[in-house]
């Protein structure tokens, strides 16, 4: 069998599954086991990587809520639907969240003697490539574990952080994020703070990638006045195929266009549906249909793969991070060239983050 296309993903959230394995026992060691030697759980570990052609990505640390509230997933099936939103987490939290998450990954990458490597770089992500070794980029998806002073941005940075989002869809002192609400425009409230537009021009300081995925319209706008580097979207869709919060509007695509940025696409069955509904009987036309759209306003160079892995219902048809080379077939199907596909697998990602990160 011929070796899968190579992707490198924008989006997933295999730090924050494997930090809550902990709970059924075993210590740190279990998390890290299980994403070396593998495991039926979730959607990505180590060997289902290789199988799929997932060759490194944005790992994300979400800092999660200290209660989860029930009943969300069936409210997504629902046809019409407005997430509440969890309490605001103090810095303290958010910061043992993170830390524990961000030392699960080194204990990976030390445990893996060289098959799994937090990257720094783009040239550090092509000697991965080259090396046949997963490329591991640290993200923080909601910047609460940072101080309005950006001390521990500092530590962060030096710890090998590359890209953050502002803010998850819960306000923060940086700025406000879209609900999880459909049909929904992504104008939902206000825009970033005056912390949200300090922390804007501490990372382009740092040169760390400033991510927009949970940010609401202002907010996108704010970033988009603010910032010196290319407006990436690291998991989204297209507004105009899912009328969802989530998604990003044609203007804002073509501003993301404008910037030479990105959006990865995310397998999030609710941002991918026209009806918004969490159901893994979704076909990958339905994605490949977001694929169209994007391209068409943001061209070939500016799409790429978000797939929220472990955060997410994704289809189905798809599975987990193995299948992969199903999405690759639904491409071809499609009628895309190999350039395309290659570019929308791995080359785009690795191309904005050299320029972001101004390499």
């Amino acid at each position: 069998m011929a070796n899968p296309i190579p992707i490198f993903d924008g989006h997933n959230d295999v730090l924050l599954r494997l930090m809550h394995k902990r709970d059924g026992g075993g210590g740190h060691l279990a998390g890290t086991k299980a994403f070396i030697e593998g495991t039926d759980k979730g959607h990505l570990d180590l060997p289902r990587a290789r199988a799929g052609g997932f060759t490194g990505g944005l790992f994300a640390v979400f800092c999660p809520p200290i209660e989860r509230g029930p009943g969300n997933e069936q409210l997504m099936k629902e046809s019409r639907y407005n997430i509440p939103l969890p309490a605001d987490l103090t810095l303290t939290d958010a910061q043992q969240a993170a830390i524990a998450m961000i030392a699960g990954l080194f204990r990976i990458e030390k445990a893996s003697k060289g098959s799994v490597r937090v990257c720094r770089s783009a040239a550090d992500i092509d000697r991965a490539g080259e090396a046949g070794a997963l490329a591991a980029v640290l993200h923080i998806e909601g910047a609460e574990p940072i101080d309005a002073d950006f001390r521990m941005l500092d530590i962060l940075y030096q710890a090998g952080l590359r890209s953050i989002g502002p803010v998850w869809s819960r306000s923060n002192i940086f700025g406000h994020g879209v609900p999880f609400r459909f049909p929904s425009s992504p104008d939902t409230g206000p825009g970033l703070t005056d912390a949200g537009k300090a922390l804007v021009k501490a990372c382009n300081e740092f040169k760390v990638l400033i991510d927009l995925s949970h940010l609401n319209e202002k907010g996108f706008w704010d970033v988009a006045k603010l910032s010196d580097a290319p407006l990436v979207a690291s998991h989204s869709n297209a507004h105009a195929v899912s009328p969802h919060s989530r998604n990003l509007t044609d203007d804002q695509l073509r501003a993301i266009r404008d910037s030479g940025g990105l959006v990865g696409i995310n397998y999030a069955t609710s941002f991918l549906r026209e009806d918004g509904r969490m159901n893994a009987d979704t076909p990958l036309s339905t994605l490949v249909r977001h694929a169209d759209h994007l391209i068409g306003i943001l061209g070939p160079d500016g799409v790429g793969l978000g797939s929220d892995f472990d955060g997410a219902v994704i289809p189905a048809a798809l599975g987990d991070v193995a299948g992969l080379p199903k999405l690759v077939d639904a491409f071809r199907s499609a009628g895309y060239d190999e350039e395309t596909i290659v570019k929308i697998c791995r080359d785009n990602w690795v191309s904005v983050l050299r320029r972001t990160w101004g390499e």
